[in-house]
């Protein structure tokens, strides 16, 4: 007998002798909310059993369901079936709750034993609801999952009605995901000397110039520079430069790093001229840890932190105070309370933050910058005092105190606007601030934040914006990071040195929005994939954590100077998908670099390990290429046509393709 025809047989006997031992069980039901929706993830809100993720009966185009449960993208639910369910049965759809809402679209997707067994296709608010009805027999793990349209998670509220399961025997058991073991790859720098972070800097003539050196190695270290301009000294045994530049034009410095081990020279462009920011900014903001909690000592705390962690020495350069620094009147916690504004109008922070001036003299001191936080309206998001109708006072304050950065939220302001969004409307808040900013003699960064209203991309860069929100909040799920990052796609043709799209910050280490903090809930690998996307779009790199509490491992992700260059490539260049396959779930990112070669992220959103491939002829090379890892710091080797890699689930394989421009003429030298 042919071995195929065999194998069938024993096949079909095998099912027959199953399902004779079946027979003789009950067949049985049970509801996807009765399972323990704990264990869940979720992009935002909460799990609710029998009702939307608002709390609202279930309706999907006008259709009610008495059971079910309410999720957001992205979520995902694990559920072990023993092998012994025969059918899971659902309605599913958008929830009528966000009726009216600008965007709303995802897709549902079921996994049996990590094989995609079936996909709703894109569906939007409105639609009716659509049936599985989904053979599992001999299946012992599924995976109910939502993923959010191309257009981000935003009022992504999915139902999964009517769902259930039938089996004979052991009742299925929502489970948690086996844990990562959180793998540390980036590997310690040398005690010899290393200098890191930004190689271009910009600074408008005649403003105050704070530049520090980063720098690795084993300490002490003594620091020089050549070919510095009129007006800039250099402080030898810190590394920080200083003074004021008084003509326009590009400088170029040789600096040098030296210890007992050894020597470093880098070049650095000094571009003084009307546009700051040339490179993402990096550094750390209090909202995603320490929220309406924060205080001037968890701000001198943060920049102690910032400086004996190491971080500053790979170029980490921020101290942000986010909201709740100012007055706020209405506020339960009277440590807030507080004249809010002299006679004069000018700005009173509220008891927490006695002394502005001192504190920016403090981070300042500690070779850092320092940021804030206001809104064009009446109030904050927190309710405290904003700068309308005192702009221009407001900007000369933050100068006086030397405040380097303005986080500038539209919020209170948006109760006022006939249409969000308008372009006009959106515009002249921020045209106002602009010109109590330029005014100063002092350089500010300027953040916008508005969520990505009116296609803020296309007209940042026209208020002087160095950066702006493109999106919603981000949290620390996958949900939330994944569908912020990937949605970026199309908005790099509006990011170049000093106009930056920012997706909003980092939710790595322990973050928690204040006052109690909680371990981010994403995997390793979803951080890897978190940092490693960040970099390749280029966006400012604004860490939520609580940074006198850094793990090792968090440690790593922040201090892997390969990649933190791709973010602060002096190009520019934010990076383009190449390729999104929504069947098998990977996404191909790329961007170039300013030495030739370019960088490339192989993703993987899906829920099993896959094979992700990049070729040549996608990012415009034919021949050999080298192939460098960049978390790893290690060659790969040169390949022919095209490069693969086994990426993890909700994992990232961060390359970089070819050889740098200085090599490749040295070693042509040689030849």
């Amino acid at each position: 007998m042919p071995c195929r025809k065999l194998f069938r047989t024993m096949m079909c006997c095998g099912l027959l002798l199953a399902g004779e031992a079946a027979m003789g069980q009950n067949e049985q039901t049970c509801l996807l909310e009765d399972l323990d929706l704990a264990k869940m993830s979720i992009g935002w809100g909460s799990v609710q059993a029998g009702r939307s993720v608002d709390g609202n009966p279930l309706t999907i185009a006008g259709r009610v369901f008495p059971r079910g449960v309410g999720t957001h993208a992205s979520s995902s639910m694990h559920i072990d079936l023993h092998g012994t369910a025969q059918v899971f049965h659902a309605w599913v759809g958008i929830d009528d709750e966000i009726a009216g809402a600008p965007a709303a679209s995802v897709e549902f997707r079921v996994y049996a034993d990590g094989i995609g067994a079936w996909r709703s296709g894109i569906m939007r608010a409105g639609q009716p609801a659509q049936q599985i009805r989904l053979d599992v027999s001999g299946v012992r793990r599924l995976i109910l999952a939502v993923r959010p349209g191309s257009d981000g998670i935003n009022y992504d509220h999915a139902d999964w009605a009517d769902a259930k399961f039938t089996y004979r025997g052991k009742r299925p058991v929502a489970v948690t995901p086996a844990v990562e073991p959180a793998v540390i790859l980036t590997p310690r720098p040398p005690v010899t000397p290393r200098i890191n972070g930004p190689r271009v800097f910009g600074v408008r003539p005649g403003s105050p110039l704070l530049f520090t050196i980063a720098a690795t190695g084993a300490r002490p270290m003594t620091f020089a520079a050549e070919d510095l301009p009129p007006g800039v000294t250099l402080d030898g045994a810190t590394g920080r430069l200083r003074g004021t530049i008084a003509k326009a034009g590009t400088y170029r410095l040789r600096l040098s790093a030296r210890n007992e081990h050894g020597a470093a020279e880098r070049t650095l462009r000094v571009e003084v001229g009307e546009r700051i920011a040339l490179t993402p900014p990096m550094g750390w903001n209090s909202w995603n840890c320490f929220a309406h909690a924060v205080t001037a000592d968890k701000i001198r705390a943060a920049a102690d932190a910032m400086v004996s962690s190491g971080l500053a020495n790979h170029g980490w350069s921020y101290i942000n105070i986010d909201d709740f620094w100012q007055v706020c009147p209405d506020h339960e916690d009277t440590t807030l309370h507080g004249p809010g504004r002299a006679a004069d109008g000018t700005i009173v922070p509220n008891p927490r933050f006695p002394d502005m001036a001192g504190l920016a003299d403090y981070v300042h001191e500690r070779g850092l910058k320092i940021g804030l936080y206001s809104s064009p309206g009446p109030r904050t998001c927190g309710g405290c005092l904003g700068s309308e109708g005192h702009e221009e006072r407001d900007a000369a304050t933050y100068a006086a105190w030397g405040f380097d950065y303005l986080t500038y939220d539209l919020c209170s302001y948006m109760h006022g606007m006939r249409d969000t969004a308008d372009r006009a409307e959106n515009i002249a808040p921020y045209r106002t601030m602009q010109a109590a900013l330029r005014a100063q003699r002092r350089d500010i960064v300027y953040s916008l934040c508005q969520y990505g209203l009116a296609d803020v991309s296309q007209w940042g860069g026209q208020v002087d914006g160095n950066c702006w929100r493109t999106t919603g909040d981000i949290v620390d799920t996958w949900g939330s990071m994944s569908g912020i990052g990937f949605s970026q796609a199309g908005l790099e043709r509006y990011a170049e040195p000093g106009r930056w799209n920012d997706p909003d910050m980092l939710v790595v280490g322990q973050v928690g929005w204040g006052p109690d903090l909680h371990p981010t809930r994403l995997t390793p690998n979803e951080q890897y994939t978190h940092i490693s996307l960040w970099s390749l779009l280029a966006a400012p790199l604004l860490l939520g954590c609580d940074l006198t509490a850094l793990d090792e491992f968090t440690r790593s992700l922040l201090t892997n100077d390969e990649v933190l260059a791709v973010n602060q490539d002096p190009l520019g260049r934010q990076a383009s998908r190449l390729r999104r396959d929504d069947v098998r779930e990977v996404e191909v990112w790329a961007r170039p670099l300013e030495d030739g070669t370019q960088a490339v992220g192989l993703f993987n959103l899906g829920e099993a390990a896959a094979e992700v491939e990049v070729f040549w002829s996608e990012l415009g090379r034919s021949g050999r290429q080298t192939v460098r890892d960049l978390w790893r710091q290690k060659d790969l080797g040169a390949f022919e046509r095209s490069f693969r890699a086994s990426v993890p689930r909700h994992g990232v394989v961060l390359v970089r393709i070819g050889t740098p421009r200085e090599q490749a003429e040295t070693d042509r030298a040689k030849e």
